[in-house]
């Protein structure tokens, strides 16, 4: 019962072919390119690898149009430009004929990438977790630096509640499966509102896991795909890199901090955050696969998103995650 919550609007999105792919990029970067124009994964975008005729690879990333405003897509550039001119391991786009970085098409932004090889690891010895946190303490550094204008803000009572509403509004669940996430979600944001009430609230990625963080051998970690970039706590950005919950990675999570903390302080009490934002990580994939179904028809990333037996099984784990947030035991002090 995958549900349509608006018409497709066709759009320049959805008729990009090579050749206006070609011209939009060589007339933005006025250069020439090869024939080549190679589609690369992506779940929401549109991405394309290209190669000047000088031999340069390129990446560039159409935005899916309606998801992010200009406002928003300005600040992950803004973003990401000051954290290469502070020398921070980031793939930052190409500024454009014009001076800015964003390219816009019949309504449609796109932006253009130096391509940047590297691959995934999905785990890591303890020199990288080091080095992962002294790369994300200079990130939080700069993030700190000003607050983003056009970006959700992640909290509760925020991103949280406002992915749920939209879960809700476009009927994407059974009527009486509605309901019990709807009771759900209520009491999960009462309950984890408060532990965000005091906590620093920064520019950070957003959406840092080890997929989002290549490595190039003889250089360093990068960080790559800044789409979910946020106003958000900075343990936001390290709890998705641990290998299990935090009571088993005490070890992952103390080097990660020694690292961290070469550059900038860390809040431990914020470590009492990361089981919320599991939870709430929860309702932003539900309403990110809704999204794709709203959009596309389907969701590549869970084909049986909508059925009874995929909300059964989520509203399930939500239930367990929220007695779990609830068992927790606090923390004392400034400790782990």
């Amino acid at each position: 019962m995958n549900l349509i919550v608006r018409p497709l609007t066709p759009s320049a999105f959805h008729r990009l072919t090579p050749d206006l792919v070609l011209g939009l990029v060589e007339k933005v970067l006025d250069i020439r390119c090869t024939n080549l124009c190679r589609p690369l994964a992506s779940y929401i975008n549109r991405v394309y690898e290209l190669e000047g005729e000088n031999g340069e690879g390129l990446v560039v990333k159409f935005y899916r149009p309606g998801r992010w405003s200009r406002a928003a897509l300005e600040d992950e550039h803004e973003f990401l430009l000051e954290l290469a001119s502070r020398e921070i391991p980031v793939v930052a786009p190409l500024v454009l004929q014009g001076n800015g970085s964003l390219g816009e098409h019949e309504g449609m932004y796109f932006t253009v990438f130096p391509k940047c090889g590297g691959r995934s690891l999905d785990e890591y010895n303890e020199e990288q977790w080091l080095e992962i946190g002294r790369l994300l303490g200079r990130t939080h550094a700069v993030g700190a630096g000003r607050i983003p204008e056009g970006r959700i803000t992640m909290t509760p009572d925020k991103s949280t509640r406002q992915q749920a509403d939209y879960l809700l509004a476009g009927k994407f669940l059974p009527a009486d499966l509605a309901r019990q996430f709807a009771e759900l979600t209520k009491t999960l944001i009462a309950e984890i509102s408060p532990l965000f009430a005091s906590t620093e609230m920064i520019r950070i990625h957003g959406d840092c896991h080890f997929s989002n963080l290549i490595y190039r051998p003889g250089e360093s970690f990068y960080l790559i795909d800044f789409d979910d970039m946020a106003l958000g706590p900075p343990v936001q950005d390290f709890w998705m890199l641990l290998p299990g919950y935090r009571e088993d990675t005490f070890a992952e999570i103390d080097l990660f901090l020694e690292g961290y903390e070469t550059f900038r302080d860390f809040d431990r009490r914020s470590l009492r955050l990361i089981e919320p934002l599991r939870a709430m990580r929860f309702i932003h994939y539900m309403a990110w696969c809704a999204y794709q179904v709203a959009e596309e028809g389907l969701s590549r990333v869970a084909p049986d998103f909508g059925t009874r037996e995929y909300w059964q099984l989520e509203l399930r784990d939500l239930a367990e995650q929220l007695e779990r947030i609830k068992a927790a035991i606090e923390p004392q002090g400034n400790g782990l």
